[in-house]
C-alpha cells in the first residue's frame, strides 16, 4: 500500500506556504532587486543563445539572443535611473558585451544603430 493523497486533495504541509506567505515574500523583495535578477536572467540566455556557454554550443540561437538582448536593453534603459549607477553599471556593461558578441557571430551585420538593443542604447561599436 501508499501513503497516497487522494485525488482532488492537496497535503497540508507546513514546508508548502500558502498564497499569502508567498506574497509576502515578494513584498519584502526591494524593486532594485527584482530588476537586476530579471536582468541577469536575460543576459545568461542571450549568452547562452549566442553559444558563449562553450566552445560548438548547440545552444546557439541567434534570433533568440537577439529578441533577450532587445529585452535586456529596453529594461536597462528604462530603469537606469531607478536602479542608481551602482547596479546599471554593470548591467550596461554586460549588455554591451552581449551586443558586440551578437555583431561577431552575426553572418550578415545590421548596419550601426539596428543590432539588437540599439534602438534603446544606441550603435554600440567595439
Amino acid at each position: 500500500m501508499t501513503d497516497a493523497t487522494p485525488s482532488g486533495s492537496t497535503p497540508a504541509s507546513p514546508a508548502s506556504p500558502d498564497y499569502d506567505d508567498m506574497t509576502r515574500d515578494i513584498a519584502d523583495v526591494p524593486a532594485v532587486e527584482v530588476i537586476t535578477t530579471v536582468a541577469v536572467h536575460l543576459l545568461s540566455a542571450a549568452a547562452v543563445n549566442l553559444g558563449l556557454d562553450k566552445p560548438d554550443s548547440e545552444h546557439k540561437d541567434l534570433d533568440e539572443a537577439r529578441k533577450l538582448i532587445t529585452a535586456l536593453a529596453g529594461l536597462v534603459t528604462a530603469s537606469a535611473t531607478e536602479i542608481s549607477s551602482f547596479h546599471a553599471a554593470p548591467l550596461r556593461d554586460g549588455l554591451k558585451s552581449l551586443q558586440l558578441a551578437f555583431r561577431e557571430a552575426s553572418l550578415v551585420q545590421d548596419e550601426p544603430g539596428q543590432g539588437p538593443g540599439e534602438k534603446f542604447t544606441g550603435p554600440v561599436y567595439a
